[in-house]
């Protein structure tokens, strides 16, 4: 699983798997990512800091329970 946050474009992004999908939007901020066999791939927030860190100026993330990869 792979979470990716563009603050530029205030984008925040999780990945499950890197896959090919079919987006469906859930409204003009959100969309679902599905792979071939309907399962989730990924979410899409835009205006996340809006949408998910109201009067926050930064989220902050807390892994719990995840063992992390290193990639170099």
């Amino acid at each position: 699983m792979k979470i990716k946050y563009d603050p530029e474009g205030d984008v925040l992004y999780v990945e499950f798997k890197d896959t090919t999908v079919t987006t469906k939007r859930l409204d003009q901020d959100i969309a679902i990512d599905y792979d071939e066999h309907g399962e989730i791939a990924g979410i899409e927030v835009l205006g996340a800091s809006r949408r998910l860190f109201p009067g926050r100026k930064r989220p902050t993330v807390t892994l719990e329970n995840i063992a992390a990869e290193s990639h170099h």
